[in-house]
């Protein structure tokens, strides 16, 4: 089995046709959402910054989770239309005779007691050397989870200390795939946060119906 923790590009390229592409103008709907924030939302990103900036740096994997984007997620709440946040869920699937899965830090899904359908990822900073860059570990979720929805578009960012990227991920045919990947967001600045919590306000607002 490949398992998410480990993967490494190669071996999803062994799996199937993958390429990355030039971003271009891809992101550029979902990008451009139009969301007016609230005062009570810029003072929460605000603090969420002043509140996380000089430590940031140094956190575990459990204390960015907990202490930033644990929080910059219950604020989106994705709790809508039968859809919800979840955390350290399995997934799984065989895949041109391999099987690989694991454990998916975050993703939007539909279900009560298990995740049905997913629809966007968070793949997050891993501190041991020996991890798959996220960015492997959120195309390997994605690849998964197109294939068990038999969709062709999936979503996600992955989180490298304080910078974000966002990831578009399309299956192209039966075994051909591309994904295309964002410029970095900083989220210790208050125009870097502000476009992450954004693109995450599009994601539960727009796209959820893909």
């Amino acid at each position: 089995m490949i398992s998410f923790a480990t993967v490494q590009y190669a071996d999803l390229k062994k799996i199937v046709d993958l390429n990355q592409q030039t971003a271009g103008n891809v992101f550029d709907e979902w990008f451009n959402f139009d969301y007016s924030l609230s005062d009570e939302e810029i003072k929460f990103l605000k603090d969420l910054i002043s509140e996380n900036e000089f430590y940031l740096s140094s956190y575990t994997e459990e204390e960015l989770k907990m202490n930033f984007i644990g929080l910059l997620l219950h604020k989106i709440y994705f709790r809508r239309n039968g859809n919800r946040d979840w955390f350290e869920r399995p997934l799984i699937a065989t895949i041109n005779n391999e099987v690989i899965g694991g454990l998916v830090d975050f993703m939007v899904a539909k279900g009560e007691e298990n995740p049905v359908s997913p629809y966007f990822f968070i793949q997050e900073f891993k501190k041991e050397g020996k991890s798959s860059h996220p960015k492997n570990q959120l195309l390997a979720s994605m690849l998964v989870a197109t294939h068990l929805n038999k969709t062709n578009l999936m979503r996600g960012a992955y989180v490298i200390g304080r910078n974000w990227n966002f990831v578009i991920f399309e299956k192209m045919d039966k075994n051909s795939y591309q994904f295309f990947i964002s410029e970095s967001f900083d989220c210790l600045s208050f125009k870097g946060l502000t476009q992450i919590y954004k693109n995450l306000q599009a994601i539960k607002l727009v796209y959820c119906n893909d």
